[in-house]
């Protein structure tokens, strides 16, 4: 009998025991910026690891719902009722894992994944240009760049040594000179830890794509810095090349926001209060 039947209160620790009795064996757990997130062989619990990622999570239900509606070609995690107990967001679990990085030195697994990447790429641009999707997440502002780079001056110079605040003044200007461009359906963090896969005939085939919370109708080019974040440069060339005119726009714009990313972290993580994330995104700016 569970702890929630015999009517003793909720824990984390009691949720993780329910889990690991539905799936009799023991959840993953993996601590990501914002979340711990506990996966079962079915549900997967996210529990926020700060006060400012709690308050976000109903935002993140709904942008869940409203990518799920979208009629992408892989899985998207839907919420579940959560009932009592801590705060958190109870999902449906995707099935896959990510990819590793070390099974793209067999040229047919880099071949098969880059087809992959394509195909979900291209997906992503086009359900930016549906009503359902375009009524329903909220589009990138047209001062992104500028807002971001004025935000990292004002909250994270201060933290930076001299050559750190100028190699993010370097970073900071190669973004702030972007064009505006908008229309794709972007999720935002598309790291190989997000995009979930299964193998079939020997080849890696994408089944899922999880943490949708950055999710918004905006520039492709974020989604495939990500790829080429978790991946390398010559990936993405490959990612490029099978997703044809789609994707080759906005590959001119991926260095400069490649450039952004850890600034990108640490602001974030400096918001939430989250000192050891805020340290790993700050760690080449030389800290004073």
């Amino acid at each position: 009998m569970t702890a929630h039947a015999t009517g003793e209160p909720l824990t984390y620790a009691t949720l993780v025991a329910r889990l690991t009795a539905e799936d009799a064996t023991e959840p993953a757990v993996r601590e990501g910026q914002f979340h711990r997130v506990v996966i079962g062989a079915r549900r997967v619990l996210c529990f926020p690891r700060t006060p400012a990622a709690a308050a976000r999570l109903p935002a993140r239900a709904a942008t869940l719902r409203a990518v799920g509606r979208a009629g992408l070609p892989f899985d998207v995690p839907s919420p579940l009722p959560t009932g009592g107990g801590p705060v958190r967001l109870e999902l449906t679990r995707i099935p896959g894992a990510p990819l590793d990085p070390s099974a793209l030195t067999r040229p047919e697994v880099a071949e098969a994944a880059a087809r992959g990447f394509a195909t979900l790429l291209t997906a992503l641009v086009r359900a930016g240009g549906q009503p359902g999707p375009r009524a329903e997440l909220p589009e990138t502002p047209r001062d992104e760049w500028r807002r971001f780079a004025s935000d990292v001056r004002a909250e994270l110079f201060p933290l930076l040594s001299t050559a750190g605040r100028a190699r993010a003044e370097r970073e900071l200007a190669a973004v702030e000179a972007l064009p505006y461009v908008s229309g794709a359906l972007v999720h935002g963090d598309l790291g190989g830890e997000n995009v979930l896969w299964e193998t079939e005939d020997g080849l890696p085939v994408p089944r899922g794509v999880v943490d949708w919370d950055e999710a918004a109708i905006g520039d492709p080019a974020v989604d495939l810095a990500a790829v080429a974040a978790s991946y390398g440069d010559a990936f993405l060339r490959s990612v490029v090349a099978h997703g044809g005119p789609v994707l080759r726009g906005p590959a001119d714009r991926v260095a400069a926001i490649r450039g952004t990313f850890a600034l990108q972290q640490a602001l974030s993580a400096l918001r939430d209060g989250d000192t050891a994330e805020l340290a790993d995104g700050l760690r080449g700016y030389g800290r004073v």
